[in-house]
């Protein structure tokens, strides 16, 4: 079935994000947006994956996956989604263990405040996020997917933090998979360029750093799902079917 989706999203948790990008402001513009599927992928943590599930579920939807945007130690970014909190959470710890001690700038990134599920400010991290960590990109692949999770190159269209603009050319082991291109990217147009990506499937999301890019229309985000349900094991499947 076709669903409403958007895989990468960034809450005020993410040093880069707008202030209004709080759980509850997400999930009503996701839901204004008619939104089905969404996930919240901060930099390098889950942190206010929580809240934003809480929140959703009490206003009936959209379902929220939890995830996070990894970094690997050559830069690039990677969309890692995972089935459930425990296991987002793992792989929060994990990059956590080897990101490099090197504290926020608030006046220089932003602030990267956590939330709770009444909408409040909890706290702050003091870490830098927005950081390369200590894990290679085949290595945050195979920790995603030990985990149930299903990892997408990010924004493969980008001159920066993909992998085609960092290492030149696909992995192996990506041949054939789900791949993100940014918003206005046309698929059509990107994969007759790049030849080398056929057989895999295109998917655009937002990357919202703030309300008015959710809120962007003229871009599809119906993405087709294998099976009827709505929960996100399911999704993580359909997404991980061409892996």
């Amino acid at each position: 079935m076709i669903f409403q989706c958007d895989f990468h999203i960034h809450s005020v948790l993410s040093p880069c994000a707008d202030v209004w990008m709080t759980p509850a402001n997400i999930v009503n513009m996701a839901r204004l947006q008619g939104l089905e599927v969404i996930a919240v992928t901060d930099h390098q943590s889950s942190g206010n994956c929580a809240a934003t599930m809480t929140t959703a579920r009490r206003l009936g939807g959209p379902l929220v996956i939890p995830g996070l945007e990894a970094e690997s130690s050559e830069e690039v970014h990677l969309i890692c989604l995972f089935p459930d909190l425990d296991a987002a959470q793992e792989m929060t710890g994990l990059i956590r263990l080897h990101l490099p001690p090197i504290a926020n700038r608030p006046d220089i990134f932003g602030d990267q405040i956590y939330y709770d599920s009444d909408d409040r400010p909890r706290g702050t991290e003091e870490l830098l996020l927005m950081q390369a960590c200590g894990l290679s990109i085949d290595e945050i692949a195979d920790r995603t997917v030990a985990l149930g999770g299903v990892c997408l190159p990010a924004h493969i269209d980008r001159s920066s933090h993909s992998l085609l603009a960092v290492l030149g050319s696909i992995p192996p082991r990506f041949k054939g998979t789900t791949m993100e291109i940014s918003a206005r990217t046309d698929p059509e147009s990107f994969l007759s360029a790049h030849p080398e990506l056929a057989g895999c499937r295109l998917i655009r999301n937002s990357d919202a750093h703030n309300l008015a890019d959710l809120a962007t229309s003229g871009w599809p985000h119906d993405v087709q799902l294998s099976g009827s349900r709505l929960t996100a094991r399911d999704v993580i499947r359909s997404l991980g079917e061409l892996l």
